[in-house]
């Protein structure tokens, strides 16, 4: 199967790796030149160009970091659409908002293309791994015939159905339902240093109880050791995907009051400067709401 990819970005890179180890025929992109990293040395070809991406391939993955940089190299005079071939499938592994998804879905069918949308679940380090959960949604013959990449990239493949929206609704969803937990651990570590409780044993108690799941047990650490600059996703990205959720919401009358919360915090961390940091600085953020840390703190 030959593959074109575009968007190295941390995500977008670790999940091109994982394709070239498994052998396709890989050519990659990014909008920013110099992030090809070691992808050349394990068998990956790179683009000079995007329209030099998809000709001759089978399947075109975008990792991009928002909707306009979907639509950008999804739809622009030398985008996907425009070069991948009739039958060609795109395969959309980025966060992105219903709308914009149903859009590219809509350009792919007049080109004779197919859309799967598969936004992951987990961190680079875990994408590095095969970790990821891959929500995967569009034409079933399309998913069917990129089974193979996913099963390269990531550890599972949850099928979300025919319709590409599916699989961005779940990743939404999935996104603000993990927000909200992130918030849930920043109040709680707070209060419990308001009474001088060591954050090393709160950590213990909530994680090898009702809160053992890997992403309590991954933000939960990052708040204790206040590492925020151990990036695996940026607050900036997080409150794109929050507003997302919150559009999707919003357009299908379904209120999220948790949501609107967790925006605001986000954007108040943003406006304290901590917008590339990890999005587990809420912690930082409910320190600062809460007297424990001045705005001018220098942890990191």
């Amino acid at each position: 199967m030959r593959v074109g990819f575009v968007g190295l970005g941390r995500m977008g890179a670790a999940i091109a790796g994982r394709v070239a180890d498994a052998g396709f025929d890989l050519t990659v992109w990014n909008r920013t030149p110099g992030r090809t990293g070691d992808l050349l040395d394990r068998g990956a070809q790179e683009a000079g160009v995007l329209g030099e991406v998809c000709p001759g391939r089978d399947v075109a993955i975008t990792m991009v970091a928002d909707d306009d940089a979907l639509r950008e190299v999804a739809l622009g005079p030398d985008g996907i659409a425009q070069t991948l071939g009739p039958g060609g499938v795109h395969v959309a592994m980025g966060t992105h908002g219903v709308t914009a998804i149903a859009q590219v879905a809509d350009a792919h069918a007049q080109a004779g293309q197919s859309l799967v949308a598969a936004p992951v679940l987990g961190r680079p380090d875990v994408a590095a791994s095969g970790g990821l959960g891959i929500v995967a949604a569009g034409p079933a013959a399309a998913v069917e015939r990129v089974r193979p990449l996913l099963d390269a990239i990531g550890r599972h493949t949850f099928e979300a159905g025919e319709r590409p929206e599916s699989a961005t609704a779940i990743k939404l969803a999935n996104n603000f339902v993990l927000g909200c937990a992130i918030e849930a651990l920043a109040e709680a570590f707070a209060l419990g240093r308001r009474y001088d409780v060591d954050p090393a044993i709160l950590y213990e108690v909530l994680t090898e109880g009702l809160f053992s799941a890997p992403a309590f047990k991954v933000y939960g650490q990052i708040i204790v050791d206040e590492d925020y600059d151990r990036v695996g996703f940026t607050t900036s990205l997080a409150l794109k995907d929050i507003e997302l959720t919150m559009a999707a919401a919003s357009a299908a009358a379904v209120p999220l009051p948790s949501g609107s919360a967790l925006r605001d915090r986000l954007l108040a961390a943003i406006a304290q400067g901590d917008g590339e940091r990890d999005w587990a600085v809420l912690g930082r953020e409910q320190a600062r709401a809460s007297g424990l840390e001045q705005p001018t703190s220098s942890k990191a």
